[in-house]
């Protein structure tokens, strides 16, 4: 797709973020994560995981960024958790888990991917990338590598 077409999707999928109706903000928040490394997505997203009107637009868009399993859905994720309050940070927290608890691989470059975050420039990504962690150690994936022994 061309440059124009993506910046044309984000556009679009911006003005559903401004919808009154809460699924519209999760469907765009879902959508956005796709185009995370645009700008213009980035700022909404950021917007749409600390949603003032519902936490399931929190939720959905966190997990959307953080199923791309790169380090600018991380960074994202993390730069709102900095600044979340207690309810949000517990939906991120949730999306975190629902993410990550399954495969132990998936699990493990997440937490790479954040220590190399809490080298970021932006004071919040790495506060976040810090909390970030912290969860994720927590978490005991359900499915681990096999291990030739």
């Amino acid at each position: 797709m061309d440059d124009g077409a993506r910046r044309a999707a984000v556009a679009a999928l911006r003005d559903l973020a401004r919808s009154r109706d809460y699924r519209d903000r999760a469907d765009a928040g879902c959508a956005l994560a796709s185009f995370a490394e645009l700008p213009e997505a980035a700022e909404a997203l950021r917007e749409l995981v600390l949603d003032a009107g519902d936490t399931f637009v929190t939720r959905t868009t966190a997990e959307a960024l953080l199923r791309r399993m790169d380090t600018l859905g991380l960074a994202v994720v993390g730069s709102a958790l900095a600044v979340a309050d207690p309810g949000h940070g517990d939906w991120i927290h949730t999306a975190v888990v629902d993410v990550f608890g399954v495969f132990s691989r998936d699990r493990d470059a997440a937490m790479r991917d954040c220590a190399a975050l809490t080298e970021d420039p932006d004071e919040h990504v790495r506060q976040g990338a810090d909390q970030l962690l912290a969860i994720l150690a927590d978490i005991d994936p359900v499915l681990r590598e096999a291990r030739n022994e």
